[in-house]
């Protein structure tokens, strides 16, 4: 079998790279950016003034001036103006351009207005640069501001709007169909027979897709036929660009979906990964390049490997850059016999000194999906049989 990381490369070899699209910026959030960033012009674009006050010449005070005649009032937005002497000062809002012929700022708690006078305070000592944010401190013109493979969100959208992106270039949103198989599965709030269980496994698929931003999801549930099966795989196949299966794809004899699908013309890159829990994990290349991920019926499973391989491989398919793998110390000893992989559902906690452990939080099977609640996500012990220590860092991913 393979280990989860020869898994990884597989997936990656295989996926196709979404196409562009240009979109309104306001439409972007959560989007790969396709394209790189740069800097309209020098950011600030001008000497820009941090603080409500007054801005004057210091060489004024340093030459013994305490009382400055207020030449005019300066907006945010309003064209700098030109100080007409040292023995004046212009009053100026936050964001202005420093006037001509000033070099700091004094702010507004400083200072004692009287008519058309300002008085500056007894113990103030005035400097030139102060509360003034230079131009061009931040960026110059032409600075590489996002680098395409960033994902697009606040800060992110904040600076195309500040670069005059009114339009960007990201990838499309894939078509995603979430596939629940079984004729054991009834949909919530429906009659339920003792013997039956609730469909619920499509459900948290979706949610986990819709919550890293992928939003065109479909949702199907076909019952353990192979006729059914075959017409309902080839429809979203030729309509999708990726298919998420729950279910059907064991070595059971209604486990019919690995068949079905390469009678359509998938062809299967692998199946099973040495790794507890997930490991009947299915993938396959449709002719078309729709990728279909088979995952275990077993909800444990299911969650596992929707963030352990369907999440990164959408990233990858969005042309986003990798991030670095979140790593964290176990927070308490784990012992393992698995000559497999371990997934270990985990409780991120924080201890007095700030520090981060991942708290064990072992289900009862793969089945225990109710052990799932509160906890964050899971992390990856390697091969055993190992005893694993307080302390022992290793790859966390979050749900």
């Amino acid at each position: 079998m393979l280990s989860p990381s020869e898994a990884d490369e597989l997936i990656a070899q295989h996926l196709t790279c979404l196409p562009i699209e240009s979109l309104p910026l306001a439409q972007c959030a959560g989007a790969v950016l396709r394209e790189n960033v740069y800097a309209e012009r020098d950011q600030p674009p001008f000497d820009r003034v941090t603080m409500d006050g007054i801005a004057l010449d210091s060489r004024a005070v340093s030459e013994g001036a305490r009382r400055l005649r207020v030449q005019a009032l300066q907006a945010a937005g309003d064209p700098p103006l030109t100080l007409v002497g040292r023995d004046h000062c212009i009053e100026v809002m936050t964001g202005t351009a420093l006037p001509a012929g000033c070099d700091t700022v004094v702010p507004v708690e400083r200072i004692t207005l009287r008519g058309r006078e300002a008085e500056l305070a007894q113990d103030l000592s005035v400097e030139p640069d102060q509360n003034v944010h230079h131009r061009a401190s931040d960026t110059r013109q032409g600075n590489l501001l996002l680098a395409a493979g960033t994902r697009l969100g606040p800060p992110e959208i904040a600076i195309a709007a500040g670069a005059g992106m009114a339009r960007i270039r990201v990838s499309s949103q894939p078509m995603l169909a979430v596939i629940s198989t079984g004729n054991e599965l009834v949909e919530p709030g429906e009659p339920i027979l003792p013997h039956q269980i609730r469909r619920s496994n499509a459900y948290a698929i979706a949610a986990g897709l819709r919550l890293h931003g992928f939003q065109r999801v479909a949702d199907d549930h076909i019952a353990d036929d192979a006729a059914e099966l075959r017409r309902r795989l080839k429809f979203h196949l030729e309509t999708h660009d990726l298919l998420v299966l729950s279910g059907g794809v064991s070595m059971g004899k209604l486990d019919l979906v690995p068949k079905v699908l390469e009678e359509l013309g998938v062809r299967c890159v692998f199946h099973k990964v040495a790794q507890r829990p997930g490991k009947p994990l299915w993938f396959g290349i449709a002719g078309s390049g729709a990728a279909v991920l088979g995952l275990p019926g077993n909800p444990v499973s299911t969650a596992v490997c929707v963030s352990r391989y369907v999440l990164p491989a959408l990233a990858a398919s969005q042309g986003q850059t990798p991030s670095r793998p979140e790593r964290m110390a176990l927070g308490a000893p784990v012992t393992s016999d698995l000559p497999l992989t371990l997934f270990l559902p985990i409780r991120i906690q924080i201890d007095d000194w700030g520090r981060s452990w991942a708290m064990p939080a072992p289900t009862h099977g793969s089945g225990d999906f109710t052990a799932l609640a509160g906890t964050d996500g899971f992390v990856e012990l390697p091969p055993g049989p190992h005893p694993y220590p307080k302390g022992f860092v290793t790859r966390m991913f979050r749900w």
